[in-house]
C-alpha cells in the first residue's frame, strides 16, 4: 500500500514543519544580541533540534506535494498559492533564521536616513545598538546593494524610527511582497515557455529554500526576483510600452542586487521574439534602463558609489568553489615557500569571473530562442562560480528554471540540489561547531523517524481487517 497523501495532508505536514521552525528559532535563530543564548544552553540545543526537525518535515511535505503536482489530478495554481500562504504563515512573526543579513539591511537603511555614505562606510560608522546587531565580519564593509533597495530600507528606517522589532517585521513584509510577486509571475512565465504552471509554482515558489531564506531569512533576493519576474512577464508582448515597463522593472531589480541586470538580455530577446525589430528592442531597453538608474539613484540620494560597491570584498573563508580552490592553492604555495600564496584566492576569483562570462556567452548562443531558460541558467552560473555563495543564491537561477525548464529531468536535478541546500545552514546564521552539528543531525533524524512511523502506521491494516 502506498503512503496515503493528498493536498490537505501536504498542507498540514508543511505547516507543522514551519511551525517547528518558528518555535525552534525563538531560542536557536539569528536573535538580537541581547536575546542570544550560548550554543551549549539547553534552550538553544532544544531549539536547534526543533528547527531541523521542522526542516525535514517541510522538505517531506514539499516532496509529497511534488508527487501530487505530477499526478493525474494535479492541484490548481490557486490551490498551490493557498498552500504557500499556509506554510509561510508561522514564519511571519518568527525571529530571523539562517542569517543575520536582515540586521545589515536595517543598519544600512538607518545610515542612508542619517546621510552617511553607505558605500564608503560599514555599519560601524553608524554606531549604537543597531550596528551591534550586524555580524562582526560585515560591520566595516560598505553596502553591496543598489540604491533602489537602500531607498526602501531608508524609508523603513524612518517609518519604524529605528525600533528593531518593527524594522524586522517591515523587512519580512518586504520579503513576503517579493515572494508574492514571484508566485504571481511564475504561472505566466511557465505558460509562455510551454511549461506546467503548477510545476513551476511547486519548484519556484513552494521550494523550501524560498521559505527558509526568503521568508524566514527576510533576504532582499526575494524583492529582486519578484521585480525580475514581473519584468519578464511585461516583456512578452510586442508593444514598445511593454518593453519599457519590462526594462524599468528589471533595472529596479538590478538596483536591489546587481545580478538581475542580466535580465535586460532576456527583455530584449523576448521583445524580439514577440515581433519587434532587434535594434528598437535593444535601444528601448537600454534607454529605459539608463533613465531608471539615474532617477532611482537620485531619489535614493546615495550617489553612484554603488558602482564601486560591485567589487565589495567577500569573506575569504566562504564556501564558494573559487574560494575553496584559492585556499587550497594558497596552502600548497605556502607549503612550497612561494611568495605568490596571498595571490591565490584573488586569482581564482578572477578565473571564476572569466569562466562565468564564457559560460553565459555559450548559454545565450545555444538558447537564444529560450530567453527565460537561458537567463535562469546564466544566473545559476553566476551563483555557482561567483566569489561568494550562499544557499539562497541558487534561487536566482532556480526561480526561472522552474518556469522554463524543458523537461522534468531538469526540474528533478534542480529540486534535489534545493533539498540538499535546505539543510546546509544553521538557524543562527553562524559557523557550526561539532556539538551544533550533532544537534542538527539529531533533529533531522528525529524528523525522518517520525515520518517513517507515520508511513508504517498508514500501511498497517485497520483493526478487524486482514492485510
Amino acid at each position: 500500500m502506498a503512503f496515503p497523501f493528498d493536498l490537505r495532508r501536504c498542507q498540514v505536514l508543511g505547516l507543522a514543519g514551519t511551525a517547528f521552525l518558528a518555535l525552534g528559532g525563538e531560542t536557536a535563530g539569528a536573535l538580537p544580541v541581547q536575546d542570544l543564548l550560548t550554543p551549549a544552553s539547553a534552550q538553544a540545543a532544544l531549539g536547534l533540534v526543533g528547527v531541523y526537525f521542522g526542516v525535514v518535515l517541510l522538505i517531506a511535505a514539499w516532496v509529497l506535494l511534488g508527487r501530487l503536482v505530477r499526478g493525474p489530478q494535479p492541484p490548481t495554481p490557486r490551490a498551490l498559492l493557498l498552500v504557500l500562504a499556509v506554510w509561510a504563515a508561522p514564519l511571519l512573526l518568527a525571529p530571523p533564521l539562517f542569517s543575520r543579513d536582515v540586521y545589515s539591511y536595517l543598519a544600512q537603511g538607518a545610515m542612508v536616513d542619517a546621510h552617511i555614505d553607505v558605500y564608503a562606510h560599514g555599519p560601524a560608522q553608524l554606531g549604537g545598538p543597531l550596528a551591534d546587531e550586524v555580524a562582526p565580519m560585515w560591520r566595516h564593509t560598505g553596502a553591496p546593494y543598489g540604491p533602489a533597495f537602500l531607498a526602501l530600507a531608508s524609508a523603513l528606517s524612518g517609518l519604524t524610527r529605528g525600533e528593531l522589532p518593527a524594522g524586522l517585521l517591515g523587512m519580512r513584509l518586504v520579503a513576503l511582497l517579493g515572494v508574492a510577486l514571484m508566485a504571481l509571475a511564475l504561472p505566466h512565465l511557465a505558460r509562455h515557455s510551454g511549461a506546467d504552471p503548477a510545476a513551476a509554482l511547486w519548484l519556484g515558489a513552494l521550494n523550501p529554500l524560498v521559505l527558509l531564506h526568503l521568508v524566514a531569512g527576510a533576504h532582499n533576493d526575494a524583492l529582486m526576483l519578484g521585480l525580475l519576474g514581473l519584468g519578464l512577464v511585461a516583456a512578452r508582448g510586442p508593444r514598445p510600452l511593454g518593453g519599457i515597463v519590462a526594462a524599468v522593472l528589471v533595472t529596479l531589480a538590478a538596483l536591489v542586487k546587481a545580478p538581475a541586470a542580466l535580465g535586460l538580455l532576456a527583455v530584449a530577446a523576448l521583445q524580439i521574439r514577440a515581433g519587434r525589430r532587434p535594434l528598437p528592442a535593444v535601444t528601448t531597453a537600454a534607454a529605459a534602463s539608463a533613465v531608471t538608474t539615474v532617477v532611482a539613484t537620485a531619489v535614493a540620494g546615495t550617489g553612484y558609489g554603488w558602482i564601486r560597491a560591485l567589487s565589495t570584498p567577500v569573506s575569504s573563508h566562504n564556501w564558494a568553489l573559487t574560494s575553496l580552490l584559492g585556499r587550497a592553492t594558497g596552502a600548497l604555495l605556502e607549503h612550497l615557500g612561494s611568495s605568490l600564496a596571498p595571490l591565490a584566492v584573488p586569482a581564482w576569483h578572477l578565473l571564476g569571473l572569466a569562466a562565468t562570462a564564457v559560460a553565459i556567452a555559450w548559454i545565450w548562443l545555444r538558447l537564444r530562442l529560450r530567453p527565460v531558460y537561458a537567463l535562469g541558467l546564466s544566473l545559476l552560473t553566476v551563483a555557482v562560480f561567483g566569489p561568494a555563495i550562499r544557499p539562497w543564491y541558487v534561487l536566482w537561477g532556480l526561480f526561472l528554471i522552474a518556469a522554463a525548464a524543458p523537461n522534468t529531468s531538469v526540474r528533478h536535478r534542480v529540486a534535489a540540489l534545493a533539498g540538499v541546500l535546505a539543510l546546509a545552514v544553521l538557524p543562527s546564521g553562524g559557523p557550526a561547531d561539532l556539538g551544533q552539528l550533532v544537534l542538527a543531525v539529531s533533529g533531522g533524524v528525529l524528523g525522518v523517524v517520525v515520518l517513517w512511523q507515520a508511513h508504517q502506521a498508514a500501511q498497517a491494516p485497520a483493526p478487524g481487517r486482514t492485510a
